[in-house]
This record gives structure tokens, C-alpha cells and sequence, in this order.
């Protein structure tokens, strides 16, 4: 493998946290799947994770999340625990959320999956 799958997750909530959504979109196979709440349940296909990606932070474009744990489960797969806060563009709304997070990646470093769990807050 020549890649870090621990820091491709590093880069790509990096990406997320400033809103590179072209830096997001090449991070993903093209035949990739999303699973999460936050984006609706499993989205499948990078088109359809990046215009998912691109609804929620037009919603919540001020979204600050942090990391507390990232680590390699296995060659291709890691972990990261996170706790976001964000607030809704329109309703003024705060967003507080926690979870889980599960990356998948191919022999190349693609994301081919991700699972997110909350976590009661």
C-alpha cells in the first residue's frame, strides 16, 4: 500500500473543515458510499455524496468539527471520533452532534465507504 490511510482521514476532514469540496470529491471512488445522518442515510455514487455534501454546508456552512480519536483499524480501514457544532443558516438553529466515524479505502486510497454513527449527547 502506498498510502497512510490514518493521514488520508487527517486530509480529508482537513478538506471538509474548509469547505474544499474538489479536494473532497477526488478523495472518493467514484463508486463510493455514505452512510449518515447527516446527509440523509447511505448515499451511493460521488456524485451524489459531493451534492450531499454541498446541501448540508449550504445549511450549516459555519460547521466546526474535532477530532478526538483517529486510528488505523486495519490497513484500509479507519476510526475517528468527532463532535461537531454548527449552526442552521436560515433558523439560526445550533447543531451540536458527536459520533463515529468508519473510512474505507481501496488499494489506491480512495474512500469506497463511510459509516458514521451519532452518539447521544
Amino acid at each position: 500500500m502506498g498510502f497512510d490511510p490514518v493521514a488520508r482521514v487527517v486530509a480529508y476532514h482537513a478538506a471538509i473543515n474548509d469547505l474544499d469540496f474538489s479536494t473532497i470529491e477526488a478523495m472518493f471512488a467514484p463508486d463510493a458510499v455514505y452512510a449518515s445522518g447527516g446527509l440523509g442515510g447511505m448515499v451511493a455514487g460521488r456524485e451524489r455524496i459531493i451534492e450531499g455534501f454541498r446541501a448540508y454546508f449550504d445549511a450549516y456552512p459555519d460547521q466546526v468539527a474535532v477530532d478526538s480519536v483517529i486510528e488505523a483499524l486495519d490497513g484500509s480501514r479507519v476510526r475517528s471520533e468527532w463532535s461537531l457544532t454548527a449552526t442552521h443558516r436560515q433558523t439560526g438553529d445550533k447543531l451540536i452532534r458527536a459520533g463515529e466515524e468508519i473510512v474505507s479505502f481501496d488499494h489506491l486510497g480512495k474512500i469506497i465507504s463511510v459509516e458514521v454513527t451519532d452518539r447521544a449527547l
